[in-house]
C-alpha cells in the first residue's frame, strides 16, 4: 500500500452527521438525524431516477444522483439542522441561510486534498449541480419528509399533522411523474407492520 503524508478531516466530519437531529422544533416519538435521513434520501432519489428513465424516456444518471443526495445535507454538520419554517420564513431568512450554506460548503471542500476537490465540487456545492439532478434529490428529500410525518402519526404524534398534509399536497401536486409513480407504487406499504409485510409476499 503506497504511504501517504495527506492529513483530512472530512470524514471525522461526515461521521458527526449521525448527532445532527432533524424536525427540531417538534416533539418526536423516534428521532431522526441527519446521517440516516441521507441514506434514505439516496435510495429514495436513486429509484426516482431510475423510474424516470425506464418509464418515462429519461435520461439522468441514476447512481450520479443517489451519490448526490448521500451529502446533500452535508453542510449541517457545521450548520446543525434550520427546521423548514424558520428556513422560509421570510426571504431574508431564506437568502442569508443559502449564504450560509454556501459558505459552508467551501469549508468542507477545502478540508479535501487538492487532488480530489474537484471530484467532490459536483457533490457538495449544490450550484454545480445539473438542474435534473437537483429536482430528483429535493423531491427524494420530501418523500423522505412526508415518510417521517407518517411514522411519527402513526406512532400517535400529532405534532406532525399539519406538516404531513402540507408535504402530502405538494408531492399530490408535483409535475415529475416518477414521484407520482413512486408515491403509488411504493409508500403505501410503508406504513404497514412487519406481519403485514411478510403477508404481501
Amino acid at each position: 500500500m503506497k504511504e501517504t503524508t495527506i492529513t483530512s478531516s472530512f470524514y471525522a466530519y461526515l461521521s458527526r452527521l449521525r448527532w445532527i437531529k432533524r424536525w427540531g422544533l417538534k416533539r418526536n416519538a423516534h428521532d431522526e438525524n441527519v446521517m440516516e435521513h441521507s441514506w434514505e434520501v439516496a435510495v429514495i432519489a436513486h429509484t426516482l431516477a431510475l423510474i424516470k428513465n425506464r418509464y418515462y424516456n429519461g435520461n439522468v444518471d441514476a447512481n450520479a444522483i443517489a451519490t448526490a443526495a448521500l451529502y446533500h445535507d452535508i453542510t449541517e454538520v457545521i450548520t446543525g439542522d434550520l427546521p423548514t419554517p424558520i428556513k422560509y420564513h421570510s426571504k431574508a431568512i431564506s437568502t442569508a441561510y443559502k449564504q450560509i450554506e454556501q459558505q459552508a460548503e467551501i469549508e468542507l471542500l477545502n478540508l479535501l486534498p487538492d487532488a480530489l476537490r474537484a471530484d467532490f465540487e459536483a457533490l457538495i456545492q449544490h450550484d454545480n449541480m445539473l438542474e435534473a439532478h437537483v429536482q430528483i434529490i429535493k423531491a427524494a428529500d420530501k418523500i423522505s419528509a412526508y415518510l417521517k410525518c407518517q411514522a411519527e402519526l402513526k406512532a400517535g404524534n400529532t405534532e406532525f399533522e399539519t406538516a404531513a398534509e402540507q408535504l402530502a399536497l405538494t408531492l399530490a401536486q408535483s409535475r415529475q411523474p416518477e414521484v407520482l409513480f413512486f408515491m403509488q407504487a411504493f409508500v403505501p406499504s410503508c406504513g404497514l407492520t412487519l406481519d403485514g409485510l411478510m403477508k404481501t409476499y
